[in-house]
């Protein structure tokens, strides 16, 4: 998880909602990921994204059998689906989301019966401070917005 929050930094610095992920197989990272989704316009750069597509081609396949992913923020559901359909073995992620989070809050489309695939999900690792970066992030921004005071 520390990797992935590494990835959530690199975000950060560039204006980016702090999301990382780090997708690992034997003990290896083997994709890595952070928001892009200001920096390039694309709806679909979320980490989990970019590091399932940086995984599947450093393995040379789309089925990222014995992978496990690791993500700041529960993921959301095209990346729920994504993880599904990439057959990846487990997700792990740290805060929950309130607002989007297939792995469990909202629903859970990785445990979803009548997909061909389910995914075992353990939460809330390094919660606090998964969701201390992103609460730092969008306070700042709420800092920038404040009016001037004369």
């Amino acid at each position: 998880m520390r990797a992935a929050m590494e990835e959530a930094q690199k975000a950060a610095a560039l204006g980016e909602v702090p999301i990382g992920a780090v997708i690992v197989r034997n003990g290896e990272i083997v994709g890595r990921g952070y928001n892009l989704r200001e920096t390039k316009k694309d709806p679909t750069l979320h980490a989990e994204m970019i590091a399932i597509r940086e995984a599947s081609a450093r393995l040379g396949g789309w089925r990222l059998i014995g992978c496990t992913l690791y993500v700041t923020l529960e993921p959301c559901p095209m990346c729920a689906g994504a993880l599904v359909q990439s057959r990846v073995e487990q997700v792990v992620f740290g805060a929950s989301d309130p607002k989007a989070g297939c792995a469990g809050t909202l629903m859970n489309l990785l445990h979803e019966e009548r997909f061909n695939h389910q995914v075992p999900v353990i939460p809330g690792v390094l919660a606090d401070e998964c969701g201390q970066l992103l609460k730092d992030f969008f306070r700042g921004l709420r800092k920038k917005k404040e009016p001037a005071q004369d």
